[in-house]
């Protein structure tokens, strides 16, 4: 083994000199026996060269530098990552991408290469470094930091080092869907049962029809494709459906979820995984119902400001969401971390409904709001009242206030701590070599050059 590693680092070593007078590509670092290409580095520049703090040509390599020592050490931990987890992202991006071509076509165009080629070299990225990150990840989850480690970081900190807490709202929403009539349903219906008569028949494919008329964006750039998805990670109605099917030659009857009505077509299962299209059609809303259910919020509007009813138990026996109906009208903010809470920055509160902040940001706390429509997260049209429960201005965090806050920079601080002292010992038991004319970095983490 040893032999081996020898002669393919001499192998690697070959390649860096004699690339060294190749002026398309080049072999500038040699991890272990991994090597990282000019053109490898050249591609993430052109992918993410805006998100770039620093001279790229020393950010990128150290960066990919880095993954290779966590992807050496995921495979030896048995680290994996889901086909599905990595897919999500691909066909993100891609969809992002042809956004910005203007189509699939002009997309190939100019990476110059297929679909297929695009997908799979996509595909290979995203799960490096989704690997890498799960390593990460499992590197610094047994950090655990205690109150009194929090309150000693932060004791002693002038007050202009403390973290800078934007405003926050605490939002309750009392909302209701507008009637759709029986007729509208029926005509949703009978377009999809039409174009699984066609799809059945043979005169159009199931991925045409969802390019032309699926109402979900995401999947309807790709024929209506989605991912590997497991039952849990559907909506129940589209879940028995798609789970049901065993023929991909063949179209379901009509699904219907929170989302719509759907047609699926079956593409494979693996494991308690399915792998599905669809087309997905929602009832349009007529202005009429909008305006009546406006009608109808004004109305509770009067009752609550009349203290005729709170605010409160309005929500319990009106509000058609059942999200927040439980919950007094307050809405959840689920963050990227993992953590739930009730406040809401106003960049989230936008992100999750632009008509919402807009109607949210003049409140004051305890005022409700006029009626109004927005679309919920389902993407269906409903009509709202909000009240603001509470603003918590633009501050300086606070272990009283802002303990969780607090809590996770010093947990954030740690986890860096226990990735560069892991970095650090991987770098005096791993061969790396970098070419002589890429060492002039002030790089993140010494110990590369030896």
């Amino acid at each position: 083994m040893k032999r081996y590693a020898l002669c393919l680092v001499s192998v690697l070593c070959s390649l860096l000199s004699v690339a060294q007078k190749n002026v398309i590509d080049e072999v500038v670092w040699i991890v272990g026996d991994e090597a990282i290409l000019r053109s490898d580095i050249e591609k993430r520049r052109l992918d993410y060269g805006s998100q770039i703090k620093g001279n790229p040509y020393c950010v990128i390599p150290e960066q990919l530098a880095i993954q290779k020592l966590f992807l050496h050490q995921a495979i030896i931990d048995s680290i994996n990552v889901t086909d599905a987890d990595v897919n999500q992202f691909v066909e993100n991006d891609i969809n992002q991408k042809i956004m910005v071509a203007g189509s699939k076509e002009k997309l190939e165009e100019y990476m110059k290469m297929p679909m297929v080629q695009i997908r799979e070299e996509l595909f290979e990225q995203y799960r490096n470094e989704a690997t890498a990150m799960r390593m990460r990840e499992q590197l610094t989850s047994s950090i655990k930091v205690t109150p009194a480690e929090v309150r000693r970081y932060f004791k002693d900190l002038p007050e202009d080092s403390l973290p800078l807490i934007p405003t926050q709202v605490e939002v309750q929403l009392l909302v209701l869907q507008p009637r759709i009539p029986q007729a509208e349903i029926d005509r949703v219906k009978a377009l999809l049962r039409d174009y699984a008569e066609r799809v059945n028949s043979g005169t159009t494919s199931f991925s045409t029809l969802a390019r032309l008329y699926s109402e979900d964006p995401g999947s309807a750039r790709q024929g209506g494709e989605m991912p590997y998805m497991g039952k849990g990670e559907l909506d129940p109605g589209f879940a028995n459906v798609a789970f049901s099917l065993t023929d991909p030659k063949k179209v379901s009857k009509i699904a219907q979820s929170e989302f719509g009505f759907h047609i699926i077509q079956l593409i494979d299962k693996r494991g308690d995984k399915v792998k599905c299209r669809h087309i997905l059609k929602r009832p349009e809303v007529a202005q009429a119902d909008i305006d009546s259910a406006l009608v109808i919020l004004d109305s509770i509007t009067k009752d609550i400001k009349s203290e005729k009813i709170s605010f409160e138990d309005a929500v319990r026996y009106a509000s058609d969401d059942k999200d927040t109906r439980n919950n007094r009208g307050i809405m959840s903010n689920l963050k990227e971390t993992g953590e739930t809470t009730t406040r809401f920055e106003m960049s989230e509160l936008s992100a999750l409904s632009p008509e919402l902040a807009r109607v949210v940001d003049p409140l004051e706390v305890g005022e409700i709001s006029k009626p109004f429509t927005m679309l919920n997260k389902r993407g269906m049209t409903i009509c709202a009242i909000a009240r603001l429960k509470n603003r918590t201005t633009t501050h300086r965090a606070s272990v009283t206030e802002d303990f969780q806050v607090l809590n996770n920079v010093v947990k954030q601080k740690k986890g860096e701590e226990a990735i560069r002292k892991w970095i650090k010992e991987k770098q005096q038991s791993t061969y790396i070599r970098i070419n002589p004319d890429w060492r002039n970095c002030d790089f993140q983490y010494d110990g590369w050059v030896k």
